[in-house]
């Protein structure tokens, strides 16, 4: 059985694409690809109360600041991201970094991913609106925290 190609969802510097969303696995899990260009960074760091992540590293190096613990991700290694706990990552290397995203269960999809996208780009280039960025993410069940350094 042939798949349709999975949109590639623009979020400030980094993309993503989901290989399985919450309908195609009765919501026990989705699972999304993140491209984290060279020193880039996603910038609102959270937590999230529904769902565990579990990051498996594919390509480059990604390093993530969890709960004020700096773990690095390079290819095959593998974290899991506990219910409550406050994370972030940044690609601090001068390559392209990637890693594989598995929420569970599967509460967690590409509209929350536009949703962002959309509240960037309505600031034509200028800072983000932070108010607006924390709006989506609780609506999607994520919370935001305070900046941390990744």
């Amino acid at each position: 059985m042939s798949q349709e190609p999975r949109e590639t969802i623009v979020v400030g510097q980094l993309s993503v694409r989901f290989l399985v969303e919450a309908g195609e696995s009765n919501g026990s899990v989705t699972v999304f690809e993140c491209y984290v260009p060279a020193n880039s960074r996603m910038s609102a760091p959270h937590s999230h109360d529904g769902f565990e992540e579990t990051i498996y590293g594919l390509a480059g190096v990604t390093t993530f600041t969890v709960d004020g613990e700096t773990i690095e991700i390079a290819p095959g290694d593998a974290l899991c991201v506990q219910r409550g706990a406050i994370h972030a990552f940044a690609n601090h290397t001068g390559s392209d970094a990637s890693f594989l995203a598995i929420a569970t269960p599967g509460v967690f999809g590409p509209d929350y991913f536009h949703e962002i996208a959309a509240a960037l780009a309505a600031t034509a280039g200028g800072p983000p609106d932070a108010a607006a960025i924390a709006q989506v993410m609780r609506r999607h069940g994520l919370t935001p925290a305070q900046p941390v350094a990744a």
